[in-house]
């Protein structure tokens, strides 16, 4: 090979490409129960921690793109999992709510973390903790 930095093998973009799909894959099962898709998911999750937020904070908690969140919750709000109005005291901010259904969501996600976590047996406690403070360095260097 001309060039060994582009050999497949050394690429940690790579591996990270790879493991994003497996993982995605992973979910896929225990979200389809819930008729939820992983971004989906993820507003859920955030919503859970901290309901009745701005679409700007709900966009800072997940990391998801603008455009692609708009018709995340478009779509969520058709499956009457959540609503959106505006803030009384400001006009031009767009606030997200739980509905009854998207609160009543959380029991029957509350198993799937442990789920995906027994995905990776090779991993300990403390290797996964030390993966997560990589990754966020890994994001905080990108952003």
């Amino acid at each position: 090979m001309k060039y060994p930095q582009l050999k497949l093998d050394n690429q940690l973009c790579h591996r990270l490409y790879m493991a994003s799909n497996s993982i995605a894959r992973a979910y896929r099962d225990s979200l389809n129960q819930l008729n939820l898709t992983y971004p989906q998911y993820v507003v859920m999750m955030a919503l859970w921690e901290k309901d009745k937020i701005s679409i700007a904070e709900l966009l800072e908690k997940t990391a998801i793109d603008g455009g692609a969140m708009t018709q995340i919750l478009k779509k969520m709000s058709e499956k009457s999992l959540l609503s959106i109005y505006q803030d009384s005291q400001d006009k031009r901010k767009r606030l997200v709510q739980l509905e009854a259904k998207g609160k009543a969501l959380q029991d029957d996600a509350a198993s799937i973390p442990e789920q995906i976590r027994c995905r990776f047996p090779s991993i300990n406690e403390q290797q996964a903790l030390q993966l997560i403070q990589l990754l966020d360095l890994v994001n905080s260097d990108l952003d």
